[in-house]
């Protein structure tokens, strides 16, 4: 495996193109890849330090057990034995119910999702937590609910808008599309477009931005019912659009009517001109939107998501180009959970439903494993996740953790989470195994990359997926497969299928376990569970993908399917593996109406309600807390918790505690100095810095700290200073508001 190795950054959803020297068996330099044409060699300084990832001082070689407060290695046959007979003898003793699954979260590969979830089904639970619903739970059940599927999310067409609108979203440092700070550099620099920012503080978005509007922190919901509201008092609404794509209009118009938008707007703490020059220019400009964390985890999420969508409708952008526009996808983000069917499961403890793409969010676990209910959370098994330090309030999770009668924790490395559980697997890295991710994040053109294995797993890892298909197997869900079978696999593809679908026919198990029984069959011969799942998917995919990928060039018929993984297989850079129908970018939408439906009679009352009164007095923060944390700043010297070791940062203050300088004046405090913050949930010590881009009357914390690696612990946890009580009723933690206290330590 010598030499240079085309491949892709794992540390974010844009898994950008890299190329990777090998020498003696390991990864010693990367680049970015030229060829891959999504990134366009692009790649910003986490890619580029993707080895501290892949070889960090804690990885796993090999299954442990916990005994008593240590672990100790055992057989692969001993720990999936023991894994499946206490999984088994927990759902049949309590239920299905107190089974979980928490995975196909990571950035770096979601096939693992694919088998976790089949064994979760298997045994008859509906209770899937990843990290969509951490962050997304309130947006994707609006776009459910206004767009017919929660995985419908539909994403901003930037190649043809003359305006982006970046709204709590620091693209700049978060990234968040493809090339982020070049498309946005460029938007910014060009003279027939714009890029308009609205975020509290003055960004690194925010400084490069021709506008940038810097909402009170907590009003955004009060500011969109406030710019609808004078949209429509100017008659400046698309009439026709509405018409003709907009379901419910005359519901939610009368919402609107005879708002004191002047009375909101101040409450806002912005000016009163400006944000009437915006809703012009988003009613005569090619714009489109781009929401992220502050948003989605900002005070009222749900209502943010709710509102920024009907404002988006009565502008007339979406499934419009330059709009935002529902991509194609070679499979969807998960899968659509409608609490209104009486078979969708709302969690037993807190009643929240499953939102984005099916998941249940994080933030409800602790309580669903602590409740005193008989069917409460017993069984969970983490893979490719790091819940004690990406999940709100560790110390809940902590306590819930060590409750559970079996925790297990598939990773490549000794985790916060893995130091909890009663088995923790070894798994292959992303650049060990086959694997891929399923981010839509293109328009119209559909990519698609399968990293391949470019060094050995050390010790006795396996993927991810392959580990499920032994549990399976040792569970007893994986129907006993003819030899003729496991003969086909080692011939051609086509031919297998042909027999893989006659066999199927006469095996009711067979669709049901079909990733397990690919796994068992082509899985074997590649040594993927990933590689066959894959071509799995694409010999079934549906109608949608298949015409996607004739328009980019792969011709309609049986073997379509074989023909793009053999393409895939052929270009390891990744490539355009289908094209949306650019003719009609409403296709996407699946409402019973086939139109956007505005009317979402659950957030009824709380549109009604929103008001600049009753939002000034509840913006008052108490005496114990007079400060905002905004907990999970985006920086380039974060990537969640999967850079493990410091060093990547060394000579950059990477964790700090940071805060405008006239609040730190007021409190005698200086820069450099040891600060202790202070919140309902606890309290956490770190360095000050100090930065006229911090809003007055707030402070900044980045995510992905706290990490316990070679015995030390490198910079604070921000999780131990939220609360999962603090969160929207869909489930979102309200990371981006959180009332805090700033003192010397």
């Amino acid at each position: 495996m010598a030499g240079w190795h085309k491949t892709a950054c794992v540390l974010c959803a844009q898994n950008c193109g890299l190329e990777a020297l090998v020498e003696n068996g390991r990864m010693v330099k990367v680049r970015p890849d030229r060829e891959n044409p999504r990134s366009r060699g692009y790649a910003c300084r986490k890619g580029l330090n993707v080895l501290y990832h892949q070889y960090p001082k804690d990885r796993l070689t090999e299954p442990l057990k916990r005994v008593g407060d240590r672990f100790e290695p055992v057989s692969w046959d001993q720990a999936i034995g023991e894994i499946a007979e206490k999984m088994r003898d927990l759902v049949d003793q309590y239920g299905p119910r107190s089974l979980a699954y928490m995975g196909a979260s990571s950035q770096g590969g979601h096939f693992e999702g694919a088998f976790g979830l089949s064994i979760l089904r298997a045994l008859g639970s509906q209770n899937f937590y990843s990290s969509a619903g951490q962050e997304f739970s309130g947006s994707w059940w609006v776009f459910g609910r206004m767009l017919g599927k929660q995985y419908n999310v539909a994403i901003p067409d930037e190649h043809q808008a003359e305006m982006l609108v970046g709204w709590g979203w620091n693209g700049m440092e978060s990234h968040q599309m493809p090339r982020a700070p070049k498309v946005l550099s460029e938007f910014a620099k060009a003279p027939d477009r714009m890029l308009v920012v609205i975020d509290p503080r003055e960004s690194e978005t925010a400084a490069i931005a021709n506008m940038h509007l810097p909402v009170r922190p907590g009003t955004d919901a009060l500011l969109m019912k406030a710019m609808i509201a004078v949209i429509l008092k100017n008659g400046w609404q698309a009439s026709d659009y509405i018409a003709q794509f907009v379901e419910g209009w005359e519901s939610v118009r009368p919402w609107f009517e005879n708002f004191d938008a002047n009375a909101a707007i101040n409450v806002c703490e912005l000016d009163y001109d400006q944000v009437v020059e915006l809703c012009r220019l988003m009613t005569t400009r090619r714009w489109c939107m781009h929401p992220d964390l502050g948003i989605y985890m900002g005070r009222h999420s749900t209502l943010n998501s709710y509102l920024m969508n009907i404002l988006g409708a009565v502008c007339g952008i979406f499934g419009v180009r330059g709009g935002n526009i529902i991509p194609g996808m070679v499979v969807p983000m998960g899968f659509h959970a409608d609490e209104r069917d009486p078979k969708t499961w709302r969690t037993v403890a807190t009643g929240v439903p499953p939102a984005a793409g099916g998941a249940f969010p994080p933030a409800v676990m602790p309580e669903e494993i602590m409740a005193d209910h008989p069917e409460r959370l017993r069984a969970v098994y983490v893979s490719a996740c790091n819940p004690l330090r990406s999940y709100p309030d560790t110390s809940a999770y902590e306590e819930a953790f060590a409750k559970l009668d079996l925790l297990v924790v598939n990773d490549i490395v000794m985790s916060e989470t893995a130091r909890f559980a009663h088995y923790v697997l070894p798994c292959r890295s992303y650049y060990e195994s086959w694997d891929g991710t399923f981010f839509p994040f293109t328009y119209p053109e559909v990519f698609f990359q399968m990293r391949r294995p470019i060094v050995e797993p050390p010790g006795d890892c396996l993927e991810g997926a392959q580990i499920f298909t032994r549990l399976a197997d040792r569970l007893g869900l994986i129907p006993e497969i003819p030899a003729a079978l496991h003969e086909a696999a080692d011939g051609d593809r086509l031919t297998f299928g042909a027999k893989l679908m006659e066999w199927a026919q006469t095996e009711p198990r067979a669709l049901s376990a079909m990733p397990f029984v690919l796994a068992q069959t082509l899985g074997q011969k590649w040594d993927s569970a990933n590689l066959a799942a894959l071509w799995g998917i694409l010999m079934t995919a549906p109608k949608s993908f298949r015409k996607n990928a004739a328009r980019a060039g792969f011709e309609t018929g049986m073997d379509q399917g074989d023909r793009i993984f053999q393409s895939i297989l052929d270009t390891p850079q990744g490539l355009w593996v289908g094209k949306a129908d650019e003719d009609n970018p409403m296709d996407g939408i699946k409402t019973p109406s086939g139109k956007i439906e505005v009317h979402i009679p659950e957030l009824e009352n709380e549109v009604k309600a929103l008001n600049a009164q009753s939002e000034a007095e509840d913006l008052n923060m108490p005496d114990e807390f007079p400060l905002i944390l905004n907990a999970g700043r985006h920086m380039r010297t974060n990537a969640n918790t999967l850079m493990r070791n410091p060093e990547w940062n060394k000579g950059r203050r990477a964790c700090s505690i940071a805060m405008n300088p006239a609040d730190a004046d007021k409190l005698d405090l200086t820069d450099g100095q040891k600060v202790r913050v202070t919140t309902r949930a606890g309290s956490e010590t770190g360095e000050l810095e100090t930065s006229r881009r911090v809003r007055h009357g707030t402070v900044l914390i980045p995510h992905g700290f706290g990490l316990v690696y070679d015995g030390q612990t490198h910079g604070l946890n921000v999780n131990y200073l939220t609360q999962t009580t603090h969160r929207d009723p869909i489930g979102t933690p309200i990371h981006r508001f959180v009332p805090c206290r700033v003192e010397a330590a």
